[in-house]
């Protein structure tokens, strides 16, 4: 009989039965077609309707393969279809060539069939119920059989009479009922793995047979009702199409033969051809692998010993105790990708460059095996092809159960991976190999890297990428003070998901994507100048030119929205000269216009009146000119610089929340503060100006001092009318007033002209070369720290107080002056100047002092440069010594 593909030829029989206008070229075309160019599941069940509608069963048929379509591959649908009418044709035969070259699909099943599916053509001699249907191999499927899951694959059915093959179908139904997935599953790894044993059960003959699959009786193979157990210990929803991990199948017991009555040369044939069935991971008769322990653990888990049959020659026995480890690596790699399917992008990548390996192992048995079959393989040749890949197996194999044992996944793996490649420096094979799974495993990182770095977008499904993205609000619904915490924690790295390869430069990647951000929410395009193809290749280094390319790109366009688009420059000079009291004429307006209103009480103080009068003093002074006047506003604060101080430094924010509002003037709880909008607010965020506001509040408070003192120098100048005698009383307050403004003027001095302007000349300097806004954020913060240190505004908090309490001083020694109504010569107004006059002079010693010892301690702080101001003609250090003597006399 010619040989017939079973599957056209079923075909064939029923479009001449229902005279339909089609061809099974046709039919195979429509159902083997792309997902694009495929008909619809509809139309395809209407073709396999009309051709089979003659049939008593069609309606079942078809009801089966509707359901088949919606879950599985079509061509696997019409495989079904052709094999439940394939009964009925009772003189179909099918034969199947035994195939010589890797299949097209390049699927473990394909491979499998070329070593251990032997040829099988029935004859007249056997009855019906020993016939063995096996569908044909020889059609691939429009999905390839390699990224699919074991259901998916045709089915190698072998059979008996029809009507066991449709008992077979009932309890296949009965199933699929009951768990349609794992029983669908279950009865397809039940056939193949009956075909493969059916098949290697016949290739034993006697001697002398030249015919592969001939018999000279019939033979009736039973099914246990059982179904099939596996020896290992991975659960059956975790076996894969490539996973056979030598099941053992419960079938009739052939007799095996004698391997010790066989010559050399016969003994050698059936060891290779078991071998071959080992390497792929089916069971044999003289090569048994042992069960495995269930309660093992580690490296142990993942091998597979082998039990060689005793009675086999001694010189075969030992090169093929050298093969056989190369079937425990393969098997183990097939174990750990079946277990570690779907951990991540990382892995599944790193499967499916196992995958291309496992295919080309496949490769390497047929072309052995073809050898085999034109009698020029031995064992000892077969152990010379297969040496160097039994190296790279173990190389592999080792690699992965590091992974495994260690639970690594994502960055992890590419380190783990890229260590490997430094110590294989002499194994050139096995270093290519796992360069190449590297570059493959990367591929998924690679590309969440590539979105960062050019888009500033994160697609992490897994959460496997370094760049963790922390926004929980929508834009639109932005916090109070959103850019504080937005360049430092929307997003953060995850240094735990940091590859080794990129750990270096995981700052500069983070920051790319940062700018990038920044640029989309000003409104602006991101699109870089070139498209930079980002991939790994651990031989060089050319990852590292694209992110370095991507980085100068991010940072110069935000660099140039943030200083030509926005003027950052424009408003921070603004800045400084409100808060930083550089306009001096717009200052003393401002104060003119306000002391009476900031002269009262906080809870008396109306804002929106200093609102008006800062935008009519804004108006009348130099001011007017400024572009940015208009994000200066007035603000009065619910404590005074001291408890603000002592806020920051205790870091008891809640305790200074809950305290009741102090009695404080205006004056003392007033500040300015500027407000910009996005992206200029990066800089001056709600941190930077609050740390203007200290500067501004010292500096404001010392200043209003400065012009009491100097208004009751203009109300007291009446007393040069008076009396030698009457004037003598009031030259101590007038030498004490002096000695007041000498202080708080070169206060003043030091803190605007000492501190202030040489800082921002720095700042400004150092702006001119800026590359990116990182620095930008550096040199300004840099600029505030420096100021606020040697202003004595940060951890020298004891400093600020004394400042706080000898401006304090002055104030009350200005309101006694001014109180004094009586110019007569009386002993309460002198005694009250001497009174003043101690107070005031120890705070000053005791201040002096203290920047002495800080001097001593840090030599690169300015503060001896106010020491020797304030005590110019050293008249505090002759009042130290003084004092120092009275107190040691007691």
């Amino acid at each position: 009989m010619s040989k017939v593909d079973q599957v056209r030829g079923v075909l064939r029989n029923l479009i001449i039965e229902s005279q339909a206008p089609y061809t099974p070229d046709i039919i195979v075309r429509h159902f083997r077609a792309t997902h694009e160019r495929r008909l619809s599941s509809n139309e395809l069940l209407h073709l396999l309707a009309t051709i089979s509608q003659k049939r008593p069963n069609f309606q079942t048929v078809i009801t089966e393969v509707t359901h088949i379509l919606k879950t599985k591959d079509p061509m696997y649908a019409l495989l079904v279809f052709v094999e439940r009418f394939s009964c009925e044709d009772t003189h179909l035969k099918v034969e199947m060539p035994l195939p010589t070259t890797q299949s097209s699909t390049g699927s473990p099943v394909s491979a499998m069939s070329s070593l251990s599916i032997v040829q099988c053509a029935s004859t007249r001699s056997l009855s019906d119920d020993s016939a063995i249907h096996t569908m044909s191999q020889s059609i691939s499927t429009s999905t390839p059989m390699n990224y699919r899951r074991s259901e998916s694959f045709p089915v190698l059915y072998t059979g008996g009479l029809c009507g066991r093959r449709n008992q077979n179908l009932k309890l296949y139904h009965q199933k699929q009922k009951k768990d349609p997935e794992r029983a669908d599953l279950s009865v397809i790894k039940e056939r193949v793995l009956m075909a493969v044993s059916s098949s290697s059960k016949s290739s034993y003959r006697p001697l002398g047979s030249t015919e592969v699959g001939s018999t000279k009786s019939s033979v009736r193979i039973k099914t246990s009702n059982s179904f099939l157990m596996a020896v290992t210990c991975l659960p059956d929803e975790y076996r894969t199409h490539m996973l056979w991990d030598y099941c053992k199948v419960d079938g009739y017991k052939m007799v095996k033969p004698e391997l010790g009555a066989l010559p050399f040369a016969s003994q050698q044939q059936v060891l290779l051809k078991e071998l071959f069935h080992c390497l792929c991971g089916t069971r044999g008769n003289f090569i048994v692998p042992l069960s495995p322990d269930m309660n093992s653990t580690g490296i142990a888990k993942y091998e597979t010993n082998f039990n060689i049959h005793v009675h086999l020659e001694k010189s075969l026995t030992e090169p093929l105790q050298d093969i056989l480890p190369l079937a425990s690596y393969f098997m183990g790699i097939q174990k750990m990708m079946a277990a570690t399917d779907g951990h991540g992008q990382v892995i599944n990548s790193l499967n499916a460059a196992l995958q291309d390996l496992t295919q080309d192992f496949y490769v390497l048995v047929v072309q052995s095996e073809k050898e085999l079959q034109q009698q020029e393989l031995t064992v000892q040749k077969l152990l010379y092809y297969l040496q160097p890949t039994i190296w790279v197996m173990k190389e592999i194999w080792t690699t992965l159960v590091d992974v495994q044992l260690k639970e690594f996944v994502g960055a992890a793996v590419l380190t783990h991976l890229h260590g490997r490649i430094k110590r294989l420096e002499g194994d050139r094979a096995a270093q290519q190999i796992m360069i190449n799974l590297t570059h493959q495993a990367a591929k998924p990182y690679m590309r969440m890297l590539q979105l960062w770095i050019q888009k500033g977008v994160i697609v992490d499904r897994n959460h496997e990428f370094l760049v963790e993205d922390n926004e929980v609000v929508h834009q639109g619904e932005l916090p109070e003070h959103y850019s504080d915490d937005y360049w430092e924690k929307r997003y953060t790295v995850r240094r735990d998901r940091i590859p080794f390869f990129l750990e270096k430069y995981s700052d500069k990647i983070l920051r790319t994507g940062k700018y990038l951000n920044v640029i989309r929410q000003c409104g602006k395009r991101v699109m870089p100048t070139q498209k930079m193809e980002l991939h790994l290749d651990p031989t060089n280094e050319r990852h590292v030119y694209v992110i370095n390319d991507a980085y100068y790109f991010a940072a110069r366009m935000l660099l140039d929205v943030l200083l030509t688009e926005n003027d950052l420059m424009g408003h921070l000079q603004s800045v400084k000269n409100y808060l930083l009291l550089n306009q001096g004429d717009f200052t003393m307006q401002f104060m003119d216009a306000c002391e009476d209103e900031l002269s009262k009480n906080v809870d008396l103080v109306l804002p929106m009146t200093l609102e008006n009068l800062l935008g009519l003093t804004l108006r009348l002074s130099s001011a007017r000119n400024d572009p940015y006047k208009d994000d200066l506003h007035c603000e009065l604060l619910t404590y005074d610089l001291v408890t603000q101080m002592s806020k920051i430094m205790n870091q008891k924010e809640e305790y200074w929340q809950s305290q009741d509002r102090l009695d404080l003037s205006g004056l003392e709880c007033f500040a300015f503060t500027y407000e910009v909008k996005w992206p200029v607010s990066l800089v001056l965020n709600h941190i930077a100006i609050s740390k203007y506001q200290m500067l501004f509040r010292q500096l404001f408070f010392c200043k209003h001092v400065e012009r009491q003192l100097c208004k009751i120098w203009k109300e007291n100048s009446i007393a040069k009318k008076f009396s030698a005698q009457a004037a003598e009383l009031y030259r101590s307050a007038f030498t004490l007033r002096q000695r007041m403004m000498n202080a708080i003027q070169n206060l003043e001095y030091y803190m605007m002209i000492e501190i202030i302007e040489p800082n921002w000349h720095i700042f400004i300097e150092k702006m001119k070369k800026v590359e990116n806004v990182d620095n930008v954020l550096g040199l300004h913060q840099d600029f505030l720290d420096s100021c606020l240190k040697n202003c004595m505004l940060t951890e020298s908090s004891h400093l600020n107080r004394a400042i706080f309490k000898l401006c304090k001083i002055c104030l009350k020694f200005c309101d006694f002056i001014q109180l004094e109504t009586s110019l007569d010569p009386t002993d309460t107004f002198s005694e009250g100047v001497k009174r003043f006059d101690l107070q005031f002079t120890g705070l000053l010693i005791s201040f002096l002092k203290q920047i002495n010892n800080m001097a001593k301690k840090n030599t690169a702080d300015r503060f001896m440069n106010l020491v020797h101001r304030i005590n110019f003609n050293g008249f505090y250090s002759d009042q130290m010594e003084k004092l120092c003597v009275k107190n040691a006399m007691g």
